[in-house]
């Protein structure tokens, strides 16, 4: 699933993004690499994506969260 799809609140594993790679190395500058865990704070549908990964909350545009492939996980 993207994490355009994500339900506020749930932690996801980023499994990959498929996205310039201008754009990328910017995300990875700010710590969204593949493999690691962001939360959905806020995805009421309109205007941007709310999410937290790597202890700070970030906005990001719904193309942008389109193109992020994410799985959910699971509390052991």
């Amino acid at each position: 699933m993207t994490l355009k799809q994500g339900k506020n609140h749930v932690t996801y594993r980023v499994r990959s993004m498929d996205i310039e790679l201008q754009l990328e190395r910017r995300l990875e500058a700010l710590g969204l690499t593949e493999g690691s865990l962001i939360t959905v704070l806020n995805n009421d549908k309109k205007g941007a994506l709310t999410a937290r990964f790597r202890g700070a909350r970030f906005a990001l545009g719904r193309r942008i969260a389109d193109h992020i492939e994410v799985t959910e996980v699971h509390a052991s």
